[in-house]
């Protein structure tokens, strides 16, 4: 897979990422569980960011880059790479914008992730793998279209950001956010934008096993490819890139690897509890925080962000 070469984000790029994306995406509320309080044994907030549009927090990335493009690339249209959220969001964003998109998913992809992908206005091209997916991103590029890559992209990392920027907002005493890291965005994004406000907030990342291109990467420490295994198909990069590793290092407490069973859990309880249904990409950032909750004090502000909610009922029930 093949990465670009960009410059590390800065606060000053999500600010004005925020500035441009705010009339086409929500501004998605941060609470107070009791029960996951009572449950953690801490103060437990929830970003609820699987009511953003698109079910995702990837609207506000999709549609950052896009709002960038010159009308002269618009024309060209764009093609992206993605086994859930982020092509929703891109096929969102561009039906929204008056712009042409190919979306290349790998086959494996749940098939409401594909239907809704066409629905919002792409063409869909089905690919053997992600990472075949991403070696023929080459001849689309080559027919001129401009490539929405996942995660590394400042312009995409900036969009994701603003969801930290509402965190600090809503909740400024906030020590602790638990996150999944996918190929890293909306981690670089998030940790760029809480660590700017305040240094002193703990930025803890998630993966689950099969999903864990950030954890191989930091142990290795340089990106690695992975053959994805995991339920948890919004996780599933098959490579972190240079950018996100760097930012992952320079910002994180630790990313912690959880399986799928507890993952699933973990979504039981918060449908049960908190009654909404959540990815098990969402999800596991509780099974981490199960793991993790003798870092946390009890007068300890931690917030849980819940990245997405894309789950079909017939995956969710093959789970259980």
């Amino acid at each position: 897979m093949q990465v670009q070469s960009q410059k590390m984000l800065e606060i000053n790029d999500i600010e004005d990422a925020r500035k441009r994306i705010s009339p086409y995406v929500k501004r998605t509320p941060l609470e107070r569980s009791e029960s996951l309080s009572r449950h953690l044994g801490t103060n437990v907030f929830v970003k609820y960011e699987l009511f953003q549009k698109t079910g995702a927090f990837k609207a506000r990335g999709a549609f950052n880059k896009l709002l960038t493009l010159s009308d002269e690339e618009k024309q060209r249209g764009v093609v992206a790479v993605s086994g859930g959220n982020h092509a929703q969001a891109v096929s969102y964003a561009a039906s929204v914008l008056g712009i042409d998109a190919v979306i290349l998913m790998p086959q494996n992809t749940p098939n409401n992730y594909v239907e809704a992908t066409r629905e919002y206005g792409a063409n869909v091209d089905l690919q053997p793998t992600i990472a075949a997916a991403f070696s023929e991103v080459e001849r689309y590029k080559n027919e001129g279209r401009v490539f929405v890559h996942p995660f590394d992209d400042e312009l995409v990392e900036a969009g994701q950001g603003t969801v930290g920027l509402e965190i600090f907002e809503d909740l400024p005493e906030v020590t602790d956010v638990i996150l999944s890291i996918g190929g890293g965005g909306l981690g670089s994004g998030v940790a760029t934008a809480v660590k700017s406000r305040e240094p002193d907030v703990k930025i803890w990342g998630v993966e689950t096993e099969g999903a864990d291109a950030m954890a191989k990467a930091l142990a290795a420490g340089q990106p690695v490819e992975i053959s994805i295994t995991s339920i948890a198909k919004t996780l599933g990069a098959p490579a972190v890139s240079d950018t996100t590793l760097a930012l992952t290092q320079k910002y994180f407490e630790s990313v912690t690897v959880v399986p799928d069973s507890e993952a699933v859990d973990a979504l039981v309880f918060i449908a049960e509890r908190l009654k909404v249904i959540t990815e098990p990409a969402a999800s596991c950032t509780l099974a981490a925080a199960r793991r993790l909750k003798e870092n946390f004090k009890p007068g300890s502000n931690v917030v849980l962000v819940f990245c997405g909610g894309n789950l079909s009922v017939r995956d969710l029930c093959g789970y259980l």
